[in-house]
């Protein structure tokens, strides 16, 4: 598995967890760094995946008002909650990091559904991620 795919997992794992937990995503990112450097048998926290969860929380209100917006039909809090962080993760990607090409973007949150939720999963989170990367320029600009 490629180490930027990994990364991503491990962002998307970190984001559910905090969601599941109720606390913040940063509390969890300190947790799995703290436990990696002291237990051998956890994998270490690279750059990439602190970097999704940062860049993430910084945006994290923002985001989810987005896919309150676009989602039609659902709302947040009623969206499986997979779904829910695989979105997050991708539309932050996919809106503020310009250094991985858009396609790729969706396409890994699309295997993530694939991996982790349902059978519906992959094509919601590659349509609702489609019309983010359509908009991704407003939406940036409209912060």
């Amino acid at each position: 598995m490629a180490a930027r795919n990994k990364a991503r997992k491990r962002a998307f794992q970190i984001l559910f967890e905090a969601d599941q937990r109720g606390e913040s995503v940063q509390s969890v990112l300190a947790d799995w760094v703290r436990l990696s450097r002291t237990d051998d048998r956890q994998p270490p926290v690279g750059e990439f995946t602190m970097e999704l969860v940062e860049g993430y929380a910084q945006y994290a209100d923002r985001i989810d008002d987005l896919i309150v917006t676009y989602a039609v039909d659902w709302e947040i809090d009623r969206m499986p909650v997979v779904d829910r962080n695989i979105l997050r993760l991708g539309a932050y990607e996919l809106i503020w990091l310009d250094e991985t090409p858009d396609a790729v973007v969706i396409d890994e949150a699309v295997q993530l559904a694939k991996e982790f939720s349902t059978d519906d999963s992959p094509s919601f989170v590659n349509g609702l991620l489609a019309r983010f990367k359509d908009l991704k320029l407003n939406l940036r600009r409209a912060q």
